[in-house]
C-alpha cells in the first residue's frame, strides 16, 4: 500500500497556521488548516471550527528553487480520479465562445454533436465505462463526506487495481467503489466510519463490508487499525465540549489501549464512551443519547464500552 500513498501529502506537511475566525470556546483567533482532515482547528483548544475546506495549493512538493521551477507548468496535472487520467481534451458545456458571447442556434447544434461524439470517443470499451461510472461515484461520495483530493486519489488507485485484477466481475460497481473509498480513508488515517460511507453510498453497509474484505484479501492490502482517538475531535465538536474534555477523552483511550480494552471493539464506540466519561469528569455532562447520536452508534454500545472501561480502569478513572 506504500505505492498508493505516492503523490499525497502528510498531515504535518499540509498544515498551515492562519487567522480566520475567532474560536467561540477560548476566544483565540489563531487557527490551523489541516488539509488532510479538511478541517480548520483552533490552535489553542483544538475545537473544529470549519469542515470540508478546499486545498488550493499545488499537488506537488518542491524542496528547493530548482525543483520548484522544474515542476511548475501550465494546465491541470494527470489524475487517477478520471478514467483517462485527465490526459484527453474536454469540451465545455457552456454555450459561449472564447469571448464569452452566446452561440447562435446553428453553432449550438454543431457543438452539441461535437460533445456527443467526443464523449463517445473517450469511452471505447467496457473497462472505460466501468471506470467512468465508478470513479464518478467515488468523486460524488468524497464530496458528500468532505474528503480531501489525496483520499480520492488513493481510492481511485485501489479501484483501478481491482479492475486490472478482474475483481469487479460478479460484484456491484457501487459496492467495490465504496469499499475502495473506505480503504482509502483508513490508509490516509482520515476518520470515516463504515456507517458514514454507507450513508453516502447507494448500497448498504453489509455489501460494502463484504466488498472491502474481498478486495483487501485479493489485493493484499494490510491496513492499520483505526485509532479511536482520531474521532474525538470531530465528535467532541459536534457535542460542543471543551478542549480539556477532548484531551481527557484521548488520555482515557490511551489507557484503554494499554490495557488492550479496544481490541475487537468499534473505534467509534470506544471514542464515544471515552468522551462520555470525559464529560462526566469535567462537569460538562452529556447524555448517552447525545453522545451516541454524535458518534452514530447505539446507546447500548456507549453503555457497554463505558462499563468495560470504568471497570478495568477503576483505579485510574474516577467519575
Amino acid at each position: 500500500m506504500k505505492n498508493l500513498m505516492a503523490g499525497t501529502h502528510t498531515s504535518e506537511e499540509k498544515k498551515s497556521k492562519s487567522s480566520e475566525v475567532e474560536c467561540p470556546s477560548c476566544g483565540n483567533n489563531i487557527t490551523v488548516r489541516d488539509y488532510q482532515q479538511s478541517q480548520v482547528v483552533c490552535e489553542s483548544c483544538g475545537r473544529v471550527l470549519k469542515e470540508k475546506i478546499k486545498d488550493r495549493g499545488p499537488e506537488w512538493r518542491a524542496f528547493d528553487q530548482e525543483q520548484k521551477e522544474e515542476r511548475e507548468r501550465g494546465g491541470p496535472p494527470s489524475t487517477e480520479t478520471i478514467h483517462d487520467k485527465g490526459l484527453s481534451t474536454q469540451i465545455d458545456w457552456k454555450n459561449r465562445d472564447a469571448k464569452g458571447n452566446k452561440l447562435s442556434p446553428e453553432r449550438r447544434k454543431k457543438v452539441y454533436r461535437l460533445r456527443k461524439w467526443h464523449k463517445r470517443s473517450r469511452i471505447t470499451d467496457s473497462k472505460d465505462r466501468n471506470l467512468t461510472f465508478s470513479l464518478s461515484e467515488i468523486n460524488r461520495m468524497s464530496s458528500q463526506l468532505g474528503l480531501s483530493n489525496s483520499v480520492q486519489e488513493i481510492a481511485s488507485k485501489i479501484y483501478r487495481k481491482a479492475v486490472e485484477e478482474n475483481l469487479i466481475r460478479g460484484r456491484s460497481m457501487e459496492g467495490v467503489s465504496s469499499a475502495a473509498l473506505y480503504a482509502a480513508c483508513r490508509e490516509a488515517k482520515t476518520p470515516r466510519t463504515l456507517e458514514e460511507i454507507a450513508e453516502a453510498s447507494r448500497v448498504d453497509k453489509r455489501e460494502i463490508s463484504r466488498s472491502y474484505r474481498f478486495i483487501a484479501r485479493e489485493l493484499n492490502i494490510d491496513l492499520p487499525l483505526t485509532d479511536p482517538a482520531k474521532y474525538v475531535a470531530r465528535f467532541g465538536s459536534e457535542l460542543n465540549i471543551s478542549g480539556e474534555a477532548k484531551v481527557e477523552a484521548m488520555e482515557i483511550i490511551r489507557k484503554a489501549q494499554e490495557e488492550k480494552l479496544t481490541s475487537g471493539k468499534s473505534p467509534s464506540g470506544t471514542a464515544a464512551a471515552a468522551i462520555y466519561i470525559a464529560t462526566l469528569k469535567s462537569g460538562e455532562r452529556r447524555t448517552q443519547r447525545e453522545v451516541a447520536k454524535a458518534a452514530d452508534v447505539t446507546e447500548v454500545t456507549v453503555r457497554n464500552r463505558y462499563g468495560e472501561i470504568v471497570e478495568e480502569l477503576d483505579g485510574e478513572i474516577k467519575v
